[in-house]
């Protein structure tokens, strides 16, 4: 063993020091595995390596992913290790919403356990701390289980705990190490398909394309639009073509930013395409971009899997959680906030352990549009050595 290597011995298989926590005999005999993985995009970018490494370890096994309507769209028909999606149910916990007066429709819950149980030889909850989404797991009759466990959850066969601050990325790995898969990718990998590179080609125009992206789901993790339109005026004055990306809801935020940066240079070459695009295109047109500019979320995490540089504005404490790792491709300005700029609450607890207080008021305001963009003309000139932009 090399220097610096270390071996875990559970059950007499032994492992270098590729794994993320213990790694656990593979269960015999899996050819169907479940994993529930609800939430947005981003939340499906961070599963991706696991499902991955469950892929390598059992490669004879269709896995099946128990996700959200936008994850179909990403990955139906997308080479990867899935090899089907199924939309979840609404449920308390696991895919909230869709009640109706009130009630939450326990006949499309019941339907869909009636289709699927009994379906799987291991399922892998990558959802949470456990709280709804174990007995969620538990009721799909699978032979093994393995997931995250808060102390108030239902038991899993093997569990970790769920401890809130942690790399969503590694938390996923570290449970499938429960199942005896060790990572063969740290980060999310999305493949291209040549349709939607060539739609790109179609949308953008021929030089160096600047993506930025302005939403995000929880409104404190949002730049000011000010700050997104100097670093706009700035990439279009070194030539760039600007474009600002995001679903309908980031429409009217696009449009202000582009409005903001024509206001202060006329010609600037910015547009909004938000809530213009597929998924597929909007990953074709990440794909396209020379540099990506976002808050912590989903399209940010899906520019980072399709190979494209990105420059990220966290809160200190969603870095821990959701920043990219490396710094040659991605580079994370974020803000040490610790208390709710309005009522002065300890913002640091959070997760399962504590509710938020009412305010939305931003926590990365404070990040400078001129040290972003000083990452942004550095990550070009490195996108354009790497990938030839």
């Amino acid at each position: 063993m090399g220097q610096g290597q270390t071996t875990a011995d559970f059950g007499g298989r032994q492992d270098t020091a590729r794994a993320v926590g213990p790694v656990l005999p593979p269960f015999e005999d899996v050819r169907r595995i479940a994993v529930l993985r609800g939430g947005g995009l981003g939340d499906l970018m961070f599963a991706l390596p696991a499902i991955a490494a469950l892929k390598s370890r059992y490669p004879d096994a269709e896995i099946t992913l128990l996700g959200m309507p936008g994850h179909a769209a990403l990955l139906e028909g997308r080479p990867g290790p899935v090899s089907r999606i199924v939309e979840l149910p609404f449920s308390p916990g696991v895919r909230p919403g869709g009640e109706v007066d009130g009630a939450v429709d326990t006949a499309a819950v019941d339907r869909f356990f009636d289709e699927l149980s009994g379906s799987f030889d291991l399922a892998v909850q990558l959802h949470g701390g456990g709280r709804n989404s174990n007995p969620f797991v538990l009721r799909l009759g699978a032979r093994h289980t393995i997931g995250t466990r808060t102390p108030d959850a239902a038991a899993l066969e093997r569990t970790i705990p769920y401890v809130y601050y942690q790399h969503e990325v590694f938390r996923a790995l570290e449970v499938v190490g429960l199942g005896g898969a060790v990572p063969v990718d740290l980060e999310p990998r999305v493949q291209v398909t040549a349709a939607e590179a060539d739609r790109a080609r179609r949308l953008t125009g021929d030089g160096a394309v600047i993506a930025l992206h302005p939403g995000a789901t929880d409104p404190r993790r949002r730049w000011p639009s000010s700050s997104f339109a100097e670093v706009a005026v700035r990439a279009a004055a070194d030539g760039c073509e600007v474009v600002v990306v995001g679903d309908a809801g980031d429409a009217g935020t696009a449009e202000e930013i582009v409005g903001l940066a024509r206001a202060a240079a006329p010609a600037a070459n910015v547009r909004s395409l938000a809530g213009q695009l597929t998924l597929g295109e909007l990953t074709g047109v990440l794909d396209r971009s020379a540099v990506m500019v976002g808050n912590d979320s989903g399209p940010r995490h899906l520019a980072q899997a399709v190979g494209t540089p990105t420059v990220g504005v966290y809160w200190i404490g969603n870095v821990i959680n959701a920043g990219a790792i490396g710094r040659t491709l991605h580079r994370v300005h974020f803000s040490w906030v610790s208390q709710c700029p309005v009522c002065g609450v300890d913002v640091t607890q959070v997760g399962w352990t504590a509710e938020r207080c009412e305010h939305d008021d931003s926590f990365v305001a404070t990040v400078q549009p001129d040290a972003v963009y000083a990452d942004v003309a550095e990550l070009r000139a490195t996108s354009l050595l790497l990938r030839g932009r």
